[in-house]
């Protein structure tokens, strides 16, 4: 989440009037993540998030997304369910941008994750893979192999000006998981970014699973080496945290056990969790939107997690 589009209150006011919701009372920013901007709206009411939909967006996917947020909502995860206005519009227009106006749900998001939140964090990812089985939907994913290999390409020249022999890290990733990504994994709709930050917890009980504009369909083991890298590591990047690893998959195996063969792929897969974020935090790095309000996330922590997968291997 961030705010690159500021949204005045009077046109906050008239977007409003067409939703039972009450009357405004307060609007704020939020100023985490990279993708579209988003406000927490408090009205009289209730909370609600707002998200007018930014340049990364594809306009033409959002109705997969919403449907893929009501889906999940209706199969009794906890996932924000979008609302619908009082024509039953989902999709609105907000200062020229998309924008949806979202159900807020409780809890907080955690920096760092203890055990006890990376197991609840793994079952949460393993209902989430089990629901989508019957989402009739399909979007490719954009964000991988043949994204990573032409991100890698263009980036090369610049990568050494993050960290000396960042290119030549990357390069050999690429590599890797270009000879050895798996083909014959099981597949179905994944989240495809389950950090922390979108995942809301009250203590050790997942109480939200948030921002699924990155959402599509992929390896369901690939999206657990998305959340391995993104929870069973300390923010530095370095080794992963044994317990928290281990809680990880025993949350999310306690209700999706494993292939054999998903396991045995879980090195590359890692690597290509590791690729795809330290390439786009390395693109965010060498060309920041200077206008928004969203801090640059360092790519190197990805490059440590990248060399630990590349040492299982």
């Amino acid at each position: 989440m961030a705010v690159y589009t500021p949204v005045p209150a009077e046109a906050l006011e008239q977007f409003l009037a067409r939703y039972e919701t009450g009357t405004l009372l307060s609007a704020k920013g939020i100023a985490e993540g990279v993708s579209n901007s988003n406000f927490l709206i408090e009205t009289t009411t209730e909370r609600f998030i707002l998200t007018l939909y930014e340049e990364r967006t594809d306009l033409s996917e959002l109705p997969y997304f919403i449907a893929l947020m009501e889906h999940m909502a209706s199969a009794g995860l906890p996932v924000p369910r979008p609302l619908r206005d009082k024509s039953g519009n989902a999709l609105q227009t907000v200062e020229g941008k998309a924008a949806c106006l979202i159900q807020f749900l409780p809890g907080v998001s955690v920096s760092q994750p203890t055990q006890a939140q990376a197991r609840a964090a793994g079952a949460a990812l393993a209902k989430l893979h089990l629901a989508g089985a019957d989402f009739a939907l399909v979007r490719r994913n954009g964000l991988s192999l043949p994204w990573w290999q032409a991100t890698a390409k263009d980036l090369a020249p610049r990568l050494d000006e993050i960290a000396p022999g960042l290119s030549g890290r990357v390069a050999e990733g690429i590599k890797t998981v270009s000879a050895h990504w798996p083909n014959n994994l099981p597949t179905g709709t994944i989240h495809a970014d389950l950090f922390p930050d979108n995942v809301l917890m009250l203590g050790d009980r997942v109480t939200g699973l948030i921002d699924f504009y990155f959402a599509c369909t992929d390896l369901l083991a690939y999206d657990l080496a998305v959340l391995h890298a993104a929870w069973a590591f300390p923010l530095d990047g370095n080794a992963p945290l044994p317990g928290h690893e281990a809680a990880l998959f025993e949350g999310y195996e306690a209700i999706r056990p494993l292939s054999r063969a998903e396991r045995h792929a879980f090195a590359v897969l890692g690597q290509g969790a590791a690729l795809r974020f330290l390439l786009s935090r390395a693109q965010d790095w060498l060309a920041p939107h200077s206008d928004a309000l969203v801090q640059r996330k360092d790519p190197l922590p990805f490059a440590r997690r990248l060399d630990h997968y590349a040492r299982l291997a």
